[in-house]
């Protein structure tokens, strides 16, 4: 049985993310937030700034912006970048970016940056960048088609979500698998962890 006034007394788990990807990975491991409030953020990459300075920034940014609403809070934020080579491939919202990313992506191996940021209740900010390596095979056209009618790219970083039909194009993935889906979680807990944060109990 839960001892609720301690919980009561626990500092708020706060995610800055408005991902339910990122928030059923935590649940799933058993970090569900206790707040989750998407920050609202410029995340278009610095001119010549590389993807994993990308990535990381913006996941202290979206801490930092939410952290101020919470004082005493653990706050998280995250971020993933999709780069082949030096290039930063967007977030395709039109099917003509999404097109133009999974022919990019084609026959040929990518680099996925996980960027996660956490600020702990004194106000401290500890920040980690987790990299993936996934290979795509190449693809048909009507791979691509068949894909592009799925709508699953919509809003997804580099135009595809591996935990759905683009599954069947990945020839290959170094490193956390998390981190594509859209938070690394060893490094996530280990975070966590290492500033303190101590799940709720169980109801």
């Amino acid at each position: 049985m839960s001892d609720d006034r301690t919980d009561r007394e626990k500092p708020l788990f706060v995610l800055a993310s408005a991902s339910p990807r990122r928030r059923d990975l935590l649940t799933q491991v058993g970090l569900a937030p206790d707040r989750i409030v998407p920050a609202e953020i410029d995340e278009r990459p610095r001119p010549r700034e590389l993807p994993r300075d990308v990535a990381r920034r913006l996941a202290e940014a979206k801490a930092g912006a939410i952290a101020s609403q919470f004082p005493g809070a653990f706050v998280l934020g995250a971020d993933t970048v999709v780069a082949c080579g030096r290039r930063v491939l967007p977030k395709a919202e039109e099917e003509g970016e999404a097109r133009a990313c999974l022919a990019l992506l084609s026959g040929r191996r990518h680099r996925v940056m996980g960027g996660v940021a956490l600020i702990d209740p004194t106000g401290r900010l500890v920040s980690r960048l987790v990299v993936t390596a996934v290979t795509f095979k190449r693809l048909e056209p009507a791979e691509v088609d068949r894909y592009l009618a799925s709508g699953e790219w919509r809003g997804k970083a580099g135009g595809y979500a591996i935990q759905g039909l683009a599954a069947l194009y990945v020839r290959q993935i170094v490193g956390s698998y998390s981190n594509v889906v859209g938070l690394p979680l060893f490094e996530t807990a280990a975070l966590l962890k290492g500033l303190g944060y101590a799940p709720r109990s169980a109801p």
